[in-house]
């Protein structure tokens, strides 16, 4: 069933892309499990699935997972969010605050990063720990 989205490309090469190619999977993959965790854990409507999830994805929450979860990133992934989050990116949306854009563009390089090395355990870990980081408040 998955196999539809499991990269192709080699660890090395994936090594090499642009930190923002890779935050632009993250976003991507860490919506989709926010959406699928709310759908399987709630029975909401439609519209109130997207205000929840708007809370989960939004660049401040993004950002304070970073933050939370900075303390147990190997040195690897502290290097992805690194670079991740030193990449020249000129769209910084009117409603975000600059520092907490930053932050949410580094935790979706991570997240995509691990995405596209198929670091499967790895990414889940995370992304269940983000959500228990943001259901706390």
């Amino acid at each position: 069933m998955d196999e539809w989205i499991i990269p192709e490309k080699e660890e090395s090469e994936v090594r090499l892309m642009n930190p923002l190619v890779w935050a632009y999977i993250g976003d991507n993959v860490y919506e989709l499990y926010i959406r699928t965790n709310l759908v399987n854990q709630t029975s909401l409507k439609v519209h109130e699935l997207h205000v929840k999830a708007i809370q989960y994805v939004k660049a401040a929450a993004q950002a304070r997972v970073l933050r939370e979860i900075e303390e147990i990133l190997t040195e690897e992934e502290k290097d992805i969010v690194r670079r991740t989050r030193n990449t020249k990116n000129h769209h910084i949306p009117k409603n975000a605050d600059p520092a907490d854009y930053m932050y949410a563009t580094a935790f979706e390089g991570l997240i995509g990063y691990l995405f596209l090395t198929k670091q499967k355990t790895r990414l889940k870990e995370l992304l269940e720990k983000a959500l228990i980081i943001l259901k706390e408040k």
